[in-house]
């Protein structure tokens, strides 16, 4: 069997290899099944700096008010929703607290894509229990559907067509954490400071919004600073994740 896509889904394993170690640990750590690795795949394509119609914004593609609501930052200077990690607890968040209310993970699923205000007053009006069990807007019905398909194809894509070898996958970057707890004038002076240009900074660090961080309130902030010779591919581990 294949399935013939756009490049998307060849993106989405390639970067899997990448930002699934950083975020399978957090969904294990919060009791979140590894299956919504694949709810960030459908919502982003793994794409760090997706950006929607709809404003919604980094992999797990939260609106402004919800990342506020769950404890991200968003202003013009730092957007967490461009965080990995930070974005990543923010979603398990998410999801432990309409677990709380459904009590089945394809309802949480659900409810990603059609609020959680809107699934429990069809579950309510509707007399089920499950989000399988509801009539809902085709994008909504789907949405569970298309977390398992991505996953099926994901775990196994020499089965649908997807021939990719270990070398076409993209590595993980070594870096230092640098803590910032004051302002920063100067976000790309303050790169060079650390041996790395402002692009390389903004890589590593898509939270960072502008050149300068004002950071009244003495935030600390983890920066990622890549080691010297980190950003050489032939530097980078070459081992292949696989979810478990």
């Amino acid at each position: 069997m294949c399935i013939r896509d756009s490049g998307n889904t060849l993106l989405a394993i390639k970067r899997a290899n990448k930002y699934f170690p950083v975020m399978a640990p957090i969904l294990k750590a919060n009791n979140i099944p590894l299956d919504f690795l694949y709810l960030a795949v459908v919502e982003s394509t793994l794409n760090q700096r997706a950006y929607s119609g709809a404003k919604a914004a980094g992999l797990w593609q939260f609106i402004a008010p919800t990342a506020k609501q769950y404890g991200l930052e968003v202003s013009d200077e730092v957007d967490e929703r461009y965080n990995l990690e930070k974005a990543t607890a923010a979603a398990c968040r998410y999801f432990k607290k309409a677990y709380e209310k459904y009590g089945n993970w394809e309802s949480v699923m659900a409810s990603y894509n059609g609020g959680m205000s809107r699934i429990s007053n069809e579950l309510d009006k509707q007399y089920v229990n499950s989000a399988f069990d509801l009539y809902l807007t085709d994008e909504t019905s789907r949405y569970p559907f298309r977390v398992m398909a991505q996953k099926l194809l994901m775990e196994n894509p020499e089965a649908y067509g997807y021939k990719i070898s270990s070398d076409q996958l993209y590595r993980p970057v070594d870096c230092d954490i640098v803590t910032v707890s004051g302002p920063v004038e100067d976000w790309p002076a303050w790169a060079k400071q650390h041996g790395i240009t402002f692009a390389q900074l903004r890589e590593e660090n898509p939270w960072i919004r502008a050149k300068s961080l004002t950071n009244k309130v003495g935030k600390t902030y983890k920066v990622r600073v890549p080691k010297k010779g980190a950003l050489i591919r032939d530097n980078q581990p070459k081992t292949v994740f696989k979810v478990k």
